[in-house]
């Protein structure tokens, strides 16, 4: 992993539109941090392309996409919120101005699996819920498992704590059920279906843009933190870490090419500044 500061003015200046993992990403202690959203309004008011990509639930996504005063939540200035390990998306409405709290803008729900598929995967995938928490000591459902829809999520770190083996226990009866698994930096994900961060990233660019991603691959960078990230890593020529992958960096098969000097969302706000550095030279 290279250093963010010799990532090259010349690719920096050709990015159009930037995807992002949530959780110690933009995060930290489980909030996004006040530079890492301004970094986000900075980058959108610029003319790039902003998508945060998240195992999270699309249920949780939805006040940072919609905006919840109650909550004292602004809505997050981004093209799109992309959930569930790229099986469901809010997206703002073509011709809706950008959320507000004031003028909350108009929201599509979109989804990569058609409704039928989606309730029979639900279905199975309790079950298989139900045998991880059966089977493994320790394991817990995610505390946001009530606002998912196509995925199930096993806590090991955020609220309980699952040592290594516990956790590769999980993945193994998740796979044995014939489901893809991924580990987050907090959750262990999993679900049915052939989508993931990657494919989720190919399927938003071209319901929002009529895009091919995989002809425009170097006009676009990835920011991750986590082993969930790596497949992310493996196909944008142009990824960063934030510092905190270091945690994870013997288990990584794919690393990102450039690493920020700070963790979470002060990384992130790092790898916006280096983008709007070129934008306005």
């Amino acid at each position: 992993m290279l250093p963010l500061t010799s990532w090259p003015a010349a690719d920096r200046r050709n990015i159009v539109g930037v995807f992002t993992d949530i959780d110690d990403t933009l995060t930290t202690e489980g909030a996004i941090t006040p530079d890492a959203l301004q970094a986000l309004g900075q980058l959108k008011s610029s003319g790039l392309h902003v998508i945060p990509i998240t195992g999270r639930p699309i249920g949780w996504s939805e006040p940072f996409a919609r905006g919840d005063a109650a909550r004292g939540i602004a809505p997050w200035p981004v093209d799109a919120i992309v959930a569930e390990n790229g099986a469901v998306a809010f997206s703002l409405n073509k011709n809706s101005p950008q959320p507000s709290w004031n003028m909350p803008g108009e929201l599509s729900k979109l989804y990569q699996q058609d409704t039928a598929t989606r309730a029979a995967n639900f279905a199975r995938m309790q079950e298989v819920a139900t045998q991880v928490l059966r089977e493994v000591p320790g394991a817990r459902l995610s505390r946001d498992s009530s606002g998912r829809e196509t995925d199930i999520a096993i806590d090991h770190s955020e609220f309980t704590h699952l040592p290594p083996a516990r956790i590769a226990q999980v993945v193994a009866l998740m796979q044995r059920a014939g489901m893809s698994a991924t580990v987050s930096s907090i959750h262990i994900n999993g679900w049915y279906g052939a989508h993931n961060k990657f494919e989720g990233a190919r399927w938003i660019v071209r319901e929002l843009f009529a895009r091919d991603l995989d002809t425009e691959l170097t006009r676009w960078v990835y920011v991750g933190d986590s082993t969930n990230d790596q497949l992310m890593f493996e196909h944008f020529p142009h990824s960063v870490g934030v510092a905190n992958i270091r945690r994870f960096e013997a288990e990584l098969t794919h690393h990102p090419r450039y690493i920020t000097p700070s963790e979470r969302g002060t990384g992130f706000a790092e790898v916006a500044a280096a983008l709007l550095q070129v934008r306005k030279a």
